[in-house]
């Protein structure tokens, strides 16, 4: 075994057929409970890059994920260590309570219901949502689906934590609160994010991704501000 949780080798993706790859010859590494910051403009490849991770976009190369490669037959098996968040939270809220939809991972896994609900009370709680355990996700506001989302992608205790612009709507104590639930994990994390405040507070590394390629792999936050003047 490893001490990764991920590896891209030569990682190069095109969205489609006939297209320029979105993403070119990506190689990186993430150790185990390493939390990274993945960084860029939009369009710059982070999405991609995330998605092309669990195999939800076909690529060439090769991405190990706790030392299995990825591949089509086992990309269901894969996924089982990962947990991802969406940018968009209404993607991935498939039942009708926010509880139902942030403990079915616990489930499909084989935990009795009781037990699978009573540990992701406890996730909800720690996100501040335990009082809408039972509400349903179509009354929800968008932070709020952010955060149930985010809950079953964490309940499960996974290797790997796949997050896609985890702060988006929430607001500064909530983005507090997540950086320090997220900190205790012992879960690998990449962070796509736009919030550079979040990526400091949490992250040990940062991978700037530029045009489809990292153009920068360990920088500090510091000097992302600078390279973009801000």
């Amino acid at each position: 075994m490893t001490t990764c949780a991920l590896v891209c080798e030569n990682l190069t993706v095109s969205r489609e057929a006939g297209a320029s790859p979105t993403l070119v010859d990506i190689s990186a590494s993430i150790g185990r409970g390493e939390k990274v910051a993945l960084v860029g403009l939009n369009g710059s490849g982070k999405t991609t890059l995330l998605s092309s991770i669990v195999g939800l976009v076909p690529h060439e190369g090769r991405i190990f994920v706790c030392d299995e490669v990825l591949t089509r037959r086992n990309a269901d098996r894969i996924r089982t260590k990962v947990g991802f968040l969406f940018n968009v939270p209404e993607d991935q809220l498939l039942f009708p309570t926010a509880i139902e939809d942030a403990a079915f991972g616990l489930i499909q896994s084989g935990l009795e219901p009781p037990e699978a609900f009573e540990r992701t009370r406890k996730t909800l709680d720690e996100l501040g949502i335990g009082h809408l355990a039972k509400r349903s996700v179509h009354r929800l506001s968008h932070g709020q689906k952010q955060r149930v989302a985010l809950a079953g992608a964490i309940v499960t205790a996974p290797p790997l934590l796949l997050l896609d612009e985890p702060t988006a709507a929430l607001d500064p104590p909530a983005k507090n609160e997540l950086a320090a639930l997220l900190s205790r994990l012992d879960s690998a994390q990449i962070i796509a994010t736009h919030d550079l405040d979040f990526a400091e507070k949490l992250c040990s590394r940062v991978l700037l991704l530029e045009g489809g390629t990292i153009a920068a792999d360990g920088d500090t936050i510091a000097k992302i501000r600078q390279r973009w003047g801000v």
